[in-house]
């Protein structure tokens, strides 16, 4: 059981940020990924060693456990010495570990600590697995029943994902290619009526477990973006419709834009500015229901003319004195 260099694996010195160990772990991951090498063992033990050194790294505790002990390790191995010879006390005396040490026969190593699979040996006897911890009863002498632990088996962790969304892809539906770290990709179905705030799950895409616990699930968190011209609530709409003098007070017909076609809305005499309509089934599709739609609310946003002639000022002043006569 070698010691594992994980700075040297993923090319990064021992005070390499978070960001510069990520960076280089997505570069490795992507020219040494099974996909890409199918049939490649060399390729393959090579994608296993930068995601152990990943797990590593990765992880601030685990970090900090591996520099502390992978270090002694080291010095010890290049020093001459065997594994089970090695004093695990070092780091066996933190909560969890060994109350107490010895020199372990090969045999009885190779036994607690050797043939682990996924990770190297190294990995399971520093953070778990079938070398992680060993407990007996009494003093730990070679005639006591040591009681292996497996490794945990563990789901993996869920994984939120902000998604933005235009009003028009929320009205029709629309789907988005979702890019993984390791190069995998997937493509997200986004559902007709969907609204700001809305989780999407995707099950079984989150994190991978541990141990062949299952993966965890993926969350697209979606934010629906402004519109200029429509303001939403809930599944119904609203919107402002210009509408000149002469309609608003005579009557007639405007045409009013909604998010999927236009429609002819009759404007009634004497309407007035700021006067509300509704348009039944003219709104967002409903989540759940999407054939049921909300309402339109159009507002009514007159537009006095500009520019008036002496002509129509003359008028406009005839039917001032005929109003206050």
């Amino acid at each position: 059981m070698n010691y594992k260099d994980y700075y040297q694996t993923l090319g990064v010195s021992r005070n390499a940020s978070q960001a510069d160990i990520k960076k280089a772990f997505r570069k490795l991951a992507r020219q040494y990924h099974p996909d890409k090498n199918p049939g490649n063992k060399a390729a393959e033990n090579k994608f296993k060693e930068i995601n152990e050194a990943h797990e590593v790294l990765s992880d601030a505790e685990k970090r900090q456990k591996y520099d502390r002990f992978g270090s002694e390790w080291q010095q010890f191995e290049r020093a001459g010495g065997q594994p089970e010879d090695f004093n695990w006390s070092a780091w066996g005396a933190q909560p969890g570990g060994y109350s107490q040490t010895r020199t372990v026969s090969p045999e009885e190593f190779e036994q607690m600590f050797g043939g682990a699979g996924g990770f190297s040996d190294f990995f399971e006897t520093l953070f778990g697995g079938r070398g992680g911890r060993a407990r007996s009863t009494g003093g730990f002498g070679f005639g006591d029943t040591v009681d292996m632990r497996q490794p945990r088996v563990q789901r993996g962790q869920d994984v939120t994902h902000k998604l933005q969304i235009t009003l028009e892809e929320a009205f029709y539906g629309t789907s988005r290619a979702l890019q993984y770290e390791d190069g995998r990709s997937l493509e997200a179905k986004i559902p007709r009526g969907v609204k700001s705030g809305a989780k999407i799950r995707l099950s079984g895409q989150g994190a991978p477990g541990m141990a062949g616990g299952k993966a965890g699930d993926l969350y697209l968190e979606v934010e629906v973006l402004p519109h200029t011209q429509f303001e939403r609530d809930g599944e119904d709409l609203k919107v402002s419709a210009p509408v000149d003098l002469y309609t608003a007070l005579l009557g007639g017909k405007v045409n009013v834009y909604t998010i999927d076609r236009s429609v002819n809305l009759t404007i009634p005499p004497e309407t007035a500015n700021g006067q509300e309509f509704r348009l039944r089934g003219l709104g967002m599709p409903a989540l759940k229901q999407p054939d049921e739609r909300g309402d339109l609310y159009v507002t009514i946003n007159v537009q006095l003319p500009k520019n008036l002639t002496e002509k129509e000022k003359e008028l406009f002043q005839q039917l001032r004195d005929l109003r206050q006569s």
